[in-house]
Formats: structure tokens, C-alpha cells, sequence
């Protein structure tokens, strides 16, 4: 399977426009079932809302939808979607709520206000990448363990876990194509006294 960006979880954003509130709120989904029942929560959430803007963009069959909701064509919809793809995610749906503040923007005024809702909601949430990776064991004892995280986060190696008994282990990840060298690594760190156990190539979220 080939590497993808995407988001953990959801995220939401807030942005307002002379009154209009803006609520972008985003979401990993992989079915187009799962992206409308996403849409449909934010609509039930929001009666009192005059549009419910989204876009949405999956991997399966390469599967591509945006609406206005009632707004001026190609105002929001798509702008929404450019967001998306300029970002370069797949398995994620943008949906931007409006409350209306009484006062027109604009077709131009719509498209920055939705523009920035989207990109505000996706810089609240955890950008990951799926591809080939493998989950590494590492146990050291206490006095290296500072040494350890250091290096791990000098090199921005995501750690999954550290459990802290008779020995520390920190569980990170990492991409398959890199796991040899990294072994390699943090083996001349500890002066080979790290026990390490890796484990299957698997096709995970890793951060990036």
C-alpha cells in the first residue's frame, strides 16, 4: 500500500467574520458511510446553524464531495476542498458551521472565511502518515534512559509508550525503510547494553 497523510481523531476550530461564526471542525474517516454520518452529528449538533458546509476526500475509489450548503456557488465547498488537497490528506472530512452574523461578506469574504476555517481546524489536529513501519522495544537501564529520550526526540522519533520498572522501556516507531539504521543508532548509544526486540512490518499511523 502506498504512504498517505491524514488526522487522528477530530479537531475544531472557531473563526469569526463581522459576526458570522465560523465552526470548522475536521475528521479521519475511510467510508463515505463514516464521512456522512460525521456530517449528520455536526447538523444535528448545530439546528440553529444556517449552512453546514463539507468537503471530503477518501481513498477508496478516489471518492471526492463538497457542498455549499446554501451558500454562493464555489464559495465554500470548494474552497474547502482545496484546503484538503493542498494539504495533501486522504480519509479526512472538513465540515465548516455557520451561524450567520447579519451582515453580507461577499463572495470573495465567504471564500477566505471558509478558507481559513478549514485550515485553522486542520492545524488543530495531529497530522499522521500510514506506511510500512515497525514498533520497536528498547529497555535501558535508569542511568541512559535521559540519554535515550534526548537522542529519540533530537531525531523526532515518535515514542508510543515508556514504562518505568526494574528497567525503562520505551516503545517508539518507526518507518520500515529507517528501523535498521535506528537500531544501529541507538545500539552505539548504549554501548550495546539496550535490549531490543522489533517487531513485524505492519502498515501504521506514524507521526510526521
Amino acid at each position: 500500500m502506498e504512504p498517505y497523510k491524514t488526522i487522528q481523531g477530530t479537531a475544531q476550530a472557531e473563526y469569526e467574520e463581522k459576526k458570522s461564526r465560523f465552526i470548522g471542525q475536521v475528521a479521519h474517516v475511510q467510508t463515505e458511510e463514516e464521512a456522512v454520518a460525521f456530517l449528520n452529528g455536526v447538523r444535528a449538533a448545530n439546528p440553529m446553524a444556517r449552512h453546514n458546509v463539507y468537503a471530503y476526500v477518501l481513498r477508496a475509489e478516489n471518492r471526492i464531495r463538497y457542498s455549499d450548503d446554501g451558500e454562493p456557488a464555489r464559495t465554500s465547498g470548494l474552497p474547502t476542498l482545496s484546503v484538503i488537497e493542498h494539504a495533501g490528506l486522504k480519509d479526512v472530512i472538513c465540515v465548516t458551521t455557520r451561524y450567520f452574523g447579519g451582515t453580507l461578506l461577499g463572495t470573495g469574504g465567504l471564500v477566505r472565511a471558509y478558507t481559513k476555517a478549514a485550515q485553522d481546524a486542520f492545524a488543530q489536529a495531529q497530522i499522521v502518515q500510514y506506511a510500512s513501519c515497525r514498533d520497536i522495544m528498547i529497555s535501558v537501564d535508569y542511568s541512559r534512559y535521559d540519554q535515550l529520550a534526548h537522542w529519540l526526540a533530537e531525531r523526532g522519533v515518535q515514542v508510543l509508550d515508556t514504562t518505568f520498572a526494574a528497567d525503562v522501556t520505551v516503545e517508539v516507531r518507526s518507518l520500515a525503510s529507517e528501523a535498521d539504521a535506528l537500531v544501529v543508532g541507538i545500539t552505539e548509544l548504549t554501548s550495546g547494553t539496550a535490549e531490543l526486540l522489533v517487531g513485524d512490518e505492519a502498515y501504521q499511523p506514524i507521526t510526521v
